[in-house]
């Protein structure tokens, strides 16, 4: 039943719009075309008149009733220097549109039919076509370059000082993983895989695997100003790591290794009072359609002073010890260069 009522609805207005086509002619008969022509070419030049200034206020107020939901300061460096290129973008572009669309309502308004004069044609202008080709590719080239020098910088190599992190997306939520006293990042074996005891494959043959940390909650502890190196990968399928508080963004793909750096400048307690937000948590999100449960694929990232950082890394607990309870503690590699980690001598930890 809607669905006739709607169509009854679409045939009655153009019924009306053709009577109203109709009347316009016998209306131009009696008063004489040219007239009607001139008084129609006049208030459509008003229209058009009202249309600009009215879209223009109308983009100014969707500005200000939206700007609250726009995304508080970067919270890095390299976040900055998106924003400011962000930032240029805008004003260039903003000021190109509001003057050519300026010029093509004015246009319409001053040239408007009057009888008075005729229309000029002309098939080409080598110097018009010049204009409006290179100017226009000069002020693209330049935003390219600046957004290239942006992209150069998150993913150039991160400072020998930086701090690795790895995080791997998983169907649905973010595995992280964190060195231990030896500062690196033990060797990854997909195959080794297994949701019982291993959920990242880790080489229990590789000593630098005895003392990493993995958190399978999605959190991401950071030190502010100090740099960090995410080592991004994935388990399944393709997912995305959206750091939007940094201005960041990378894919994470299966058998492909991503990274990006960053140096957080404010922690999640200043950001809390910045935004006065008392709940305000920065979020690692999923910006890739991964499944059905692609909505709740969600992390959080803290960023907190040393001290607070290392009284966190104290309480956790190595991955090995959690994954191996019945095995002897393994020794880390920067404790001993031994042989890997062993359940029994000369056997490899079992896989279960």
């Amino acid at each position: 039943m809607s669905g006739l009522i709607i169509t009854s609805l679409i045939i009655l207005v153009f019924v009306i719009i053709y009577q109203i086509g109709k009347a316009s002619e016998y209306a131009a008969i009696l008063r004489g075309e040219k007239k009607v022509n001139a008084q129609v070419n006049r208030a459509m030049a008003w229209l058009l008149v009202g249309t600009f200034l009215l879209g223009m206020w109308g983009i100014w107020e969707c500005h200000q009733y939206f700007k609250d939901l726009m995304l508080p300061v970067a919270a890095c460096r390299t976040g900055e220097n998106y924003d400011s290129m962000f930032n240029v973008t805008i004003m260039v572009t903003g000021i190109v549109f509001f003057l050519t669309q300026a010029v093509l309502f004015w246009f319409c308004f001053k040239y408007q039919d009057s009888g008075k004069r005729s229309s000029y044609f002309f098939a080409h202008s080598n110097k018009l076509e010049l204009i409006w080709t290179t100017i226009p590719a000069i002020a693209m080239a330049i935003l390219v370059a600046i957004g290239i020098r942006n992209w150069f910088d998150v993913t150039s190599e991160a400072p020998a000082e930086a701090t690795a992190v790895e995080i791997v997306g998983k169907q649905f939520n973010w595995i992280i993983r964190y060195p231990g006293k030896d500062k690196e990042l033990g060797k990854r074996d997909f195959r080794k895989i297994n949701d019982a005891n291993n959920v990242l494959g880790l080489d229990w043959s590789d000593p630098h695997n005895a003392d990493d940390i993995i958190a399978q909650n999605g959190e991401i502890h950071m030190v502010v100003g100090k740099p960090v190196k995410l080592i991004i990968g994935s388990r399944d399928v393709i997912h995305d790591v959206g750091l939007p508080h940094f201005r960041m963004k990378m894919d994470a793909v299966p058998g492909i290794t991503t990274t990006l750096w960053l140096t957080p400048t404010i922690t999640s307690d200043s950001m809390k009072l910045i935004t006065k937000n008392p709940n305000f948590v920065y979020e690692i999100a999923c910006d890739q359609l991964c499944g059905k449960g692609h909505y709740a694929m969600r992390g959080t990232i803290i960023v907190e002073t040393q001290a607070k950082y290392d009284q966190w890394l104290a309480k956790q607990q190595a991955y090995y010890a959690t994954a191996n309870p019945s095995a002897a503690p393994a020794a880390p590699a920067a404790d001993s260069a031994a042989t890997a980690p062993k359940a029994e001598a000369g056997k490899e930890i079992s896989m279960k």
